[in-house]
């Protein structure tokens, strides 16, 4: 058994793992295989090292075991002695059925585990034949056993790394399944950067996937003050609606030794995070990457109990401001939050005639001084997208130096060339990073206007139209323009509804 695993090893490690299964699962499904047993090994390597330990001190490891037997307390997870990695890999006949008694049985001796560990069924069957039969999945166990995944062993993040890993090379529909919208890496990290969270701060994310942007916030703060164990930890929430990804975000924040809330559930109908007398909690940071332009009916927001929607509602075709306006009555008074959009959420509507709900919103965003920066991403960054997409950071209590004032930034040329994705490299994020901490004009990169000259381009905070590279022009992509023709027809059923109806009242139309 190796005992190291770099990203490399990693790499090759989840190839072979996958390799294993391929036929019998459809490669989208690959991680849902293999990174619940990627989470079985973890929990077993650590309990493991916590034994060793306990045997020591008692010099017996049958008193260690009779006293975890009495006190589960005494580990982070307590695992039965039938449903421990070295059992599973030496168990030869009913694989499936032992196996998943095993997680069944982890998740009743441990709570906090139920609905994370045992999510998977490896005996199940469809048509009447099983998915992954026996001898599949012994191949299975016996390459997962290769590497020891204690707490000397690998980084914590390695659950992360390995979804990041399993979504981009198998990423031809597997960031898309169900809805299912990742956060490449490098941006959640920009994000963490961008937010720089500070001791005691509560972050949020009400729409967290597998964790990634909380993961990456909890990271940044570690290397901060990792050397400073007197330092009041971090507290971090999520809500995530798909069960699958909120079992991947449990044990993310599981291996993590993160102090986290994740709740199972649809934010925007109903948000989990509720103060005794039902309005939302406020947090100090939200971080988010909501699915684009997703469909909500107008009912969310005319029957919302949270006051949430109080500067319009958005468009049924594209939640983007229904998903801000979440966030922003989820910050506290001081609160920042930092959210992934497509770059039409900061421009369409802009320049038109007439009233546009998303520009609308926009504008009293600007005017009451609340968005602090936008950041236009490379193109083909995304798993399920080629389009580019922005952060937009909207603060409470900007610093005075920044009051009436936007920076804008366009990172739409800093990225590396990959397959089958672009990404960000480490200088990129710097360099993106560096110029919103401080604030400061790049040329060909950052702009910062006034909230006035934002008025004067009718609320249009696309970083494109007033950072331009290589002479290139702010032209409205095919998404958005898609997203424009719908709410142009919603507006137009409205108003003919309004029409005859004032035709009925004044008897010159007869409804059929």
């Amino acid at each position: 058994m190796n005992t190291t695993l770099d990203v490399k090893s990693l790499e090759n490690w989840l190839w072979e793992a996958a390799c294993k299964i391929r036929g019998p699962v459809d490669a989208p499904k690959y991680k849902d295989y293999i990174l619940p047993l990627i989470f079985f090994k973890r929990l077993s390597d650590v309990f493991e090292d916590e034994l060793n330990k306990l045997s020591q001190d008692y010099d017996s490891r049958e008193t260690a075991e009779d006293l975890l037997v009495k006190d589960h307390k005494l580990v982070r997870f307590y695992l039965p002695k039938n449903a421990r990695w070295e059992a599973i890999a030496n168990h030869t006949t009913n694989v499936g059925e032992h196996l998943t008694n095993a997680v069944r049985s982890i998740a009743r001796e441990n709570a906090k585990l139920q609905g994370v560990v045992d999510t998977v069924d490896f005996n199940a069957t469809t048509s009447g034949q099983r998915i992954l039969g026996d001898d599949v999945l012994k191949e299975l166990i016996n390459v997962l056993s290769k590497y020891r995944l204690g707490l000397n062993d690998v980084d914590a993040d390695i659950l992360g790394r390995a979804y990041e890993y399993l979504l981009r090379k198998f990423a031809e529909g597997s960031g898309q399944s169900a809805g299912e919208f990742y956060t490449p890496g490098e941006v959640a990290i920009l994000m963490s950067h961008i937010l720089d969270p500070e001791p005691g701060n509560e972050i949020y994310d009400p729409c967290c996937g597998s964790g990634g942007l909380l993961i990456k916030c909890f990271l940044r703060f570690k290397e901060k003050y990792d050397a400073n164990p007197s330092v009041e930890p971090l507290k971090f929430y999520g809500q995530e609606v798909l069960p699958s990804t909120f079992s991947m975000a449990k044990m993310n924040a599981f291996i993590h030794d993160m102090e986290a809330e994740i709740a199972l559930g649809d934010t925007m109908n109903r948000p989990a995070f509720l103060t005794t007398q039902g309005s939302l909690e406020k947090f100090d940071i939200v971080t988010a990457n909501p699915m684009w332009n997703q469909d909500f009916s107008q009912s969310v927001y005319e029957n919302d109990p949270y006051n949430r929607f109080g500067y319009g509602y958005p468009p049924s075709n594209s939640a983007d401001w229904g998903w801000i306006q979440h966030m922003f009555a989820s910050l506290n008074d001081k609160g920042e939050m930092a959210v992934v959009l497509d770059t039409g959420a900061v421009s369409r509507g802009s320049g038109n005639a007439g009233s546009n709900r998303e520009r609308d919103i926009r504008k009293q965003f600007v005017e009451n001084d609340f968005v602090e920066s936008v950041l236009l991403l490379p193109e083909n960054l995304f798993y399920n997208t080629t389009a580019p997409g922005i952060i937009m950071v909207i603060n409470k209590s900007k610093p005075e130096e920044r009051q009436g004032k936007i920076l804008l930034i366009n990172a739409s040329k800093l990225f590396m060339k990959g397959r089958p994705k672009n990404f960000l490299p480490d200088e990129s994020i710097k360099q993106i990073a560096d110029s919103y901490l401080n604030w400061e004009e790049v040329e060909g990169i950052s702009k910062i206007i006034t909230n006035e000259e934002a008025a004067r381009n009718d609320y249009n905070l696309s970083p494109s139209r007033y950072v331009a590279q290589n002479g290139e022009d702010d032209t409205l992509d095919l998404e958005d323009a898609i997203v424009q023709l719908k709410e142009a027809e919603e507006e137009q059923n409205e108003a003919d509804k309004k029409m005859k109806a004032i035709l009925e009242e004044m008897g010159v139309w007869k409804g059929h």
